[in-house]
């Protein structure tokens, strides 16, 4: 499965953004709370 790109869906039972999904090391800042995946 690859990094979707566009805006990270909100999970509905608590309202933070989905945290399956990855951030690549440049967007990290405006994702705090995702991990991050360098791609190869």
């Amino acid at each position: 499965m690859s990094i979707k790109r566009g805006p990270k869906p909100k999970a509905i039972s608590t309202g933070k953004t989905d945290q399956r999904r990855r951030v690549t090391p440049e967007n990290k800042s405006k994702h705090p709370s995702l991990k991050t995946h360098n791609h190869k």
